[in-house]
């Protein structure tokens, strides 16, 4: 059989990679690749948390400082970003030994984002996230 290469066509490389260890053919997969690949599913989904965290702060912080502002297009924001912060660590609880730096991480790009898309300036909202992550992460927590 051709041998693939990741570059060339990752869907068919990962595919018979997948088949190799599943037929016990261990010494014909492509470890050192399959290493790196499975270390980098577990890096995206490190990013996807802190991204989702990012754009959930920066709403819980609009809600915050502008209630005059509050809408509707905010609800459902800070509603799907939850659940599917929730869904993503379910998959992977692990997510959660880290949850205190993905929320440290993120809140530096939401007090950033809040900034720019409120016009209010970013050392009036705090240097440190003022939400728990249970607060965060439930649904009827609205901040005032």
């Amino acid at each position: 059989m051709e041998t693939l290469h990741h570059d060339q066509d990752f869907c068919a490389w990962a595919k018979r990679n997948a088949e190799l260890i599943r037929e016990g053919k261990l010494s014909e997969i492509d470890a050192e690749r399959v290493a790196e690949e499975l270390e980098n599913m577990g890096k995206s989904q490190r990013r996807e948390l802190v991204s989702r965290l990012a754009v959930l702060l920066a709403h819980l912080l609009k809600w915050q400082y502008q209630p005059d502002r509050r809408s509707d297009g905010w609800v459902g924001t800070i509603a799907a970003q939850r659940t599917e912060i929730m869904l993503l660590l379910e998959d992977s609880p692990s997510l959660k030994h880290d949850m205190d730096l993905a929320i440290e991480k993120s809140y530096r790009f939401a007090r950033d984002r809040a900034a720019r898309e409120t016009g209010i300036g970013k050392d009036i909202f705090p240097e440190s996230c003022p939400y728990s992550f249970n607060q965060i992460v439930t649904e009827d927590f609205w901040p005032m």
